[in-house]
């Protein structure tokens, strides 16, 4: 049976999504903050995103918007107006991690690879949305939601986190589509590893080829 590649969740043409943003008013010079109330997991895909693309200013809001609600700090229906501005791109290769980079580092180690998912997931225990099952051989798991605390804040231990990681080592980050992984690579950048690659098609453009490994357990 075969899969489409690319992922469920496929990255947008760069030219393409630059046109959108110009539309909208978000030019070269904006500073963005994101937020979403996924415990930051959509805010995060932005915010890899934006930087993907060369944009430096911005930001995940921390809880997110259901703890703004939760202050009662003010919320609008109103459509702000959108007065065009030029979003340049200028896109950073180094972020973004290839089919043929995972294989290699699932083959000789010579990148760490994390799986972001659930403990269940990873072991191929279930597999609620994609059609295989497992994850990709020598992958660590560290869920992506455990880099919240238990109020759902950005916890403040990441470096204790991700200590048996090698700091000057490369890291390539994955989940099933390639969102949720995202707060695991803000969280190891906040942690002060600065080689790490979204590998954005991840489980599931990982399963759409007949010839690559699948493992299960919890290793």
């Amino acid at each position: 049976m075969g899969f489409a590649h690319g992922g469920r969740h496929p990255l947008p043409d760069p030219a393409e999504l630059a046109s959108r943003l110009s539309k909208a008013g978000i030019g070269s010079n904006a500073r963005i903050i994101a937020y979403d109330d996924q415990g930051g997991m959509n805010a995060s895909r932005l915010w890899w995103l934006l930087r993907y693309m060369g944009h430096e200013q911005v930001y995940v809001m921390d809880e997110g918007f259901s703890a703004w609600q939760n202050a009662k700090f003010p919320v609008t229906t109103d459509v702000p107006v959108q007065i065009p501005s030029s979003f340049e791109v200028n896109v950073q290769p180094q972020m973004l991690a290839s089919l043929e980079d995972v294989q290699q580092a699932s083959a000789d180690a010579s990148s760490v690879l994390i799986d972001s998912r659930d403990a269940r997931r990873f072991a191929g225990l279930e597999e609620p949305i994609d059609a295989k099952a497992g994850h990709i051989p020598g992958a660590l798991n560290y869920f992506w939601k455990d880099v919240l605390g238990a109020e759902g804040r950005w916890t403040g231990a990441l470096e204790e986190r991700f200590n048996k990681l090698d700091k000057d080592g490369a890291i390539i980050v994955y989940c099933g589509s390639g969102v949720s992984a995202c707060p695991n690579v803000i969280a190891l950048e906040e942690a002060g590893y600065s080689n790490v690659k979204l590998y954005s098609g991840s489980w599931s453009d990982w399963i759409s080829y007949e010839e690559n490994p699948v493992a299960a357990g919890e290793k």
